[in-house]
């Protein structure tokens, strides 16, 4: 297998924010703490390991094994999840939502990234353990981006009502998914091996967060991933002090709006990702999820006519842990602290919105984690790649916007030149004379020389608009190649990471999938992965 790479900021895909901290832009210095390299990370494990309580390895290690109930573990993971004890045992974590059937192929990047950088950390350091961690986002209540996934171009929908985290949802009506999942993915051998995987993680269990975990655990607990989920009283009862400190004194919302004005002010117009409320937490119930909003010295939850005094808020606190689920702003401070954590591994948008909390992290002086972009990858076959040379195409040239691409090549390749540029260089030069002439006669006929010289250089538009739309009709093969091909490659003009799900590539591959991710992707690369399949 041969892999490629390209630099980030050469895919058009990744944000000017993105870019600059794989570059180590001195910029973006305050808003993170060590780098992704060796080097920071024996700085990181230095300072994880002089903060984290026993105590907490502790409480860990039993939530897991709770959840963990009723699942088969690999020797892996029942190795891992007992390390975790160890005070020379650290995790690299990632996090995502509790997507059907994995979602979007990216799902399977950020994991594979993880748990090839704890293989890379061992080789390092070897003193010390890595364990790789998926934390999913039970909690999380935004349904209609986590109900479907995309198979071949069509949506594989799961259309029900949904109130409350998701990870609560029962899994009622899976079979009416699961038939339509079945009809898309084919009858192969790999075909059923999907369904069967499908049907004992949905139909098998009772709720979304026991399929997602069933389901991730098959795939990658040959690994040694360890599955958390941070919905459980006992993990929640060791975050009650930054809880408590949210609700009385607002210090997400007053650190985090710092650090946005911070990133507002460095000057490179950055996307801000996340904006911080009051209070950053929501209560949660069966079947609800709403924000916590202090008013008049009460603690309201929105949409409902629960009301909490300052001391009923600090006795539900006391009872109910549970009950107190962060949201975008405060769940990392969470894994933080309740994780033996080196490195969060994230998509551009999660990193991006990471570094508005490092201000946040030193004032509750928690370690804040190296932050490291995710492995992207484009799959591209032998036969593509062999497309690709034919039509003159380099790899970098494939990841180019589809029109000026086309553009580009059929200037090229056109045996007359369809570029006007020297023709209004000569038109500006002629006008300059008359705008002198003008000047010098009559300074009202200056307006009808700039009219004019406006109008043809109009015309020369519209003439090489004309020129290039004959010279692609003329060379209307290879324009169509160029579509077909980015077509595949790039679906919606998107990095089809983003679109495709895991199965399409499963269903042709079986585990080579895998095993070629596991083999491609370095996640200290830093640079994007294109990834030769065999066929």
């Amino acid at each position: 297998m041969t892999t490629y790479h390209i630099k980030y900021k050469d895919t058009g895909y990744f944000s000017d924010i993105i870019c600059d901290y794989i570059a180590k832009d001195t910029t973006l210095d305050p808003f993170y703490g060590n780098f992704p390299n060796i080097e920071g990370f024996k700085a990181q494990l230095e300072l994880k390991a002089a903060s984290f309580p026993q105590a907490h390895r502790e409480t860990l290690v039993t939530a897991l094994g709770n959840q963990y109930k009723g699942i088969v573990k690999s020797k892996l993971t029942t190795e891992n999840m007992s390390l975790l004890r160890d005070s020379n045992t650290f995790t690299i974590t990632t996090g995502h939502q509790l997507n059907i059937f994995t979602g979007p192929l990216y799902f399977l990047y950020k994991i594979v990234s993880v748990i090839n950088l704890t293989v890379k950390l061992k080789k390092e350091f070897p003193s010390c353990n890595f364990v790789p961690v998926y934390w999913m986002a039970t909690e999380d209540h935004d349904f209609e981006e986590i109900n479907y996934f995309k198979i071949k171009g069509k949506k594989v929908r799961w259309n029900r009502s949904s109130s409350g985290a998701v990870g609560h949802l029962k899994n009622e009506d899976f079979k009416k998914v699961f038939d339509q999942f079945s009809t898309l993915i084919g009858s192969s051998k790999k075909a059923d091996e999907l369904k069967e995987l499908f049907r004992a993680s949905y139909l098998e269990h009772d709720t979304l967060t026991e399929a997602s975990r069933y389901l991730v655990n098959e795939i990658f607990g040959d690994k040694g991933l360890v599955i958390l989920d941070g919905d459980a009283s006992s993990l929640k009862t060791l975050f009650r002090p930054y809880i408590k400190e949210d609700l009385f004194k607002n210090t997400s919302f007053n650190e985090v709006s710092k650090s946005i004005q911070a990133l507002k002010n460095v000057g490179k117009k950055y996307k801000i990702q996340v904006n911080p409320r009051e209070i950053n937490l929501f209560y949660l119930t069966e079947g609800l999820r709403e924000r916590i909003i202090e008013r008049e010295n009460q603690f309201v939850i929105n949409n409902t006519g629960i009301v909490f005094s300052k001391e009923a808020i600090l006795l539900e606190l006391e009872r109910h842990p549970e009950r107190f689920s962060p949201n975008v702003i405060m769940r990392p401070l969470f894994q933080e602290v309740i994780l033996p954590n080196l490195c969060y591994v994230g998509g551009g948008g999660e990193i991006a919105y990471w570094f508005e909390l490092k201000r946040y992290f030193d004032s509750v002086q928690v370690p804040f984690p190296i932050l490291l972009l995710r492995n992207s990858a484009l799959m591209i076959t032998k036969k593509q790649l062999e497309k690709s040379k034919k039509l003159g195409l380099s790899l970098r040239d494939l990841f180019k916007n589809q029109q000026e691409l086309i553009v580009d090549r059929v200037k090229e390749k056109s045996a007359i030149k369809i570029d006007f540029s020297e023709q209004r260089a000569v038109l500006k030069t002629q006008f300059e004379d008359l705008k002198i002439v003008a000047k010098e006669t009559d300074k009202s006929f200056l307006g009808a020389v700039n009219a004019q010289e406006k109008k043809q250089l109009n015309g020369l538009d519209v003439l090489e608009k004309r020129l290039l739309k004959a010279q692609k009709r003329t060379m209307y093969d290879m324009v169509t190649r160029i579509q077909n091909l980015q077509d595949e490659l790039f679906p919606s003009n998107s990095l089809e990471e983003r679109h495709r799900n895991f199965s399409e590539y499963y269903e042709q591959y079986g585990d080579l999938l895998y095993s070629s991710l596991f083999e491609a992707l370095d996640p200290l690369k830093l640079e994007f992965t294109v990834v030769e399949m065999p066929v």
